[in-house]
Order: structure tokens, then C-alpha cells, then sequence
């Protein structure tokens, strides 16, 4: 929430990205993949999102287990070109 307080124009796009990631049930990364095909999958279950027509990238880390999604970055797709997507 507060990354697009501060990036309105990733508003709407994050709200329905939550609202929709919120009722998944993903066993393993290939239901992300299924249900968002853009998605990249990593090592260390990340999965990298692609918001605004790939403007700006959210990685989230998925604990199939215990069904929780955290999210690790949000940021442009420069400054994901920046860090370890999979150790962040």
C-alpha cells in the first residue's frame, strides 16, 4: 500500500493484482503459472509479476503450504534489473 501511495499510477493494477492473489490456492508454482501466464518463475519460490505492461515488476515469495504470498520488491523494471530477484 504504501509503495502506490507513493506510485499512483500502480494503483489499481496492485489492488487487483491482491484482490485476486488473495483467493488463490496455488499447491505449486505451476498453478501461478497457469492462472498468470506472464509470470516468471524463480528459484527460491519467487515468482516475478508483471504490473503495467511490464513497467514495473513485483516479486513475491510463496509458501505453498502454509498458502502465503509475500511480497519482497516492488519497482520499476530498471531498478529490478538491479537486485538478486532471487535472494531478495
Amino acid at each position: 500500500m504504501e509503495y502506490y501511495e507513493k506510485n499512483k499510477e500502480t494503483k489499481s493494477q496492485l489492488e487487483a493484482w491482491y484482490q485476486e492473489v488473495k483467493k488463490e490456492e496455488w499447491s505449486n508454482p505451476q498453478d501461478v503459472k497457469r492462472r498468470y501466464n506472464l509470470v516468471s518463475i524463480l528459484k527460491n519460490n519467487r515468482i516475478v509479476f508483471n504490473i503495467k505492461g511490464n513497467k514495473y515488476r513485483l516479486v513475491v515469495r510463496v509458501d505453498h503450504k502454509k498458502q502465503i504470498v509475500f511480497i519482497r520488491f516492488i519497482g520499476t523494471h530498471k531498478e529490478y534489473d538491479k537486485i538478486e530477484a532471487e535472494e531478495i
